[in-house]
């Protein structure tokens, strides 16, 4: 028999977390983990305001340095965060932006890219760092602040003046938390490379300072998109010709967005196709379906046109196999919409149904032109994924 004073639960039961504690005694609720996943993703909270303000054209670049005590400062050349607490067009004042949770993941849309794991933003990296700075330039000033743990050590100060404008902000992981766990730059570079080839605008340079044997640096930025983007997963064959791939965006209204895809075949084996649904990848969705779809009826109706696949040949009545289509196949398919709806917490499938007939058809349609424009290698491409059995199989 369980006892009453066992079983009872009043208010001296509720434990009530001041300030930043409930972050604190908590990490992995907001930044995923406390190793090396949950320190990439306190890069992300705060580069997260940064890339977008290059996105919304009113900065031309952002960099990320991992310095040699452990840090890592982000730099953008936008016109600066709001020094006061007023709300402005850029967002709150620098001190709300440090100290409060935010709520959300940005707007939502298509042009928002939103790299926040849970969008609580930089004020949840200032809560787990062991110091953190901030240097505003704006308006012809220059103004900085420290932080420790989340508290301000300093007030906004103005320092002096400064050519140009921009934000500057650097912290120092607590030990206390992330212990010994230092960054990847390779993780970090594999993420801000993925995004620079969805956003053609995005240019970002990424250093490590770390390193005994010098400095390692890059710089991220892809004008050619997901055509860029395929070349670079074809990494294992020689460079195709340009009009080997398949390459376009189109605004759809239907969907309420706009899809960019790129595609071709190669000789590697195996299939690699990569989605993305609002610059996030995924594991499968409406968009994934539809580029299949497109692809399956274009390569279809093609061989038949062509008397490549005639009335007498088995399987005429169905369309060709997307496994087989898929044979040597690299392609990555990202949309981008005003109202994107994720299946599941972790948002790895797009749910959209409208978009899986626009994507559809946009493939159908412009994978269909090429064959017709290039019958040497469309005819490679249906003799190399026609079913056992039909004529020129051997």
């Amino acid at each position: 028999m369980v006892s009453e004073e066992v079983t009872r639960y009043d208010a001296s039961r509720i434990e009530v977390l001041e300030g930043w504690e409930a972050v604190r005694k908590r990490p992995g609720m907001y930044v995923g983990s406390t190793g090396e996943y949950g320190l990439s993703r306190m890069v992300f909270e705060v580069a997260d305001r940064a890339v977008n303000e290059v996105l919304a054209d009113r900065a031309t670049s952002v960099d990320i340095t991992l310095t040699p005590d452990g840090g890592v400062c982000v730099a953008d050349d936008g016109p600066g965060i709001p020094i006061d607490g007023t709300e402005g067009a850029c967002g709150p004042g620098l001190e709300a932006l440090l100290t409060r949770m935010r709520t959300g993941t940005g707007t939502g849309g298509r042009r928002d890219v939103p790299l926040s794991f849970c969008g609580a933003g930089p004020g949840v990296v200032n809560a787990l760092s062991r110091r953190m700075t901030a240097e505003v330039r704006r308006d012809g000033g220059r103004w900085v602040q420290e932080y420790a743990r989340g508290v301000a050590v300093t007030p906004v100060t103005e320092v002096g003046a400064a050519a140009g404008s921009g934000t500057t902000m650097a912290f120092w992981p607590d030990a206390d938390i992330f212990g010994a766990t230092e960054l990847s730059f390779d993780g970090l570079e594999e993420t801000f490379r993925e995004l620079s080839f969805l956003n053609r605008g995005l240019d970002i340079s990424l250093s490590d300072l770390r390193r005994p044997d010098g400095p390692r640096s890059v710089r991220l930025r892809f004008p050619g998109g997901t055509r860029d983007f395929v070349d670079f997963l074809d990494g294992c064959t020689t460079a195709s010709a340009p009009g080997d791939t398949i390459a376009f965006e189109h605004d759809d209204s239907r969907m309420s967005g706009v899809m960019e895809v790129a595609f071709r075949w190669c000789g590697c084996p195996g299939e690699r196709v990569r989605s993305f649904a609002n610059s996030r990848p995924t594991k499968d969705g409406t968009h994934e379906a539809g580029f299949r779809d497109g692809v399956t009826a274009a390569v279809t109706a093609y061989a038949r046109e062509q008397g490549l696949l005639t009335p007498t040949d088995p399987g005429f009545a169905t369309d060709f196999a997307t496994d087989r289509i898929g044979e040597g196949l690299t392609a990555v398919v990202s949309v981008k919409l005003d109202r994107p709806d994720f299946a599941g917490p972790t948002r790895g499938v797009l749910g959209n149904a409208d978009v899986r007939a626009c994507v559809g058809d946009a493939v159908q349609d412009h994978l269909g032109r090429w064959l017709r424009e290039h019958p040497q290698q469309a005819a490679a491409v249906i003799s190399r994924h026609r079913a056992p059995g039909q004529p020129g199989d051997r």
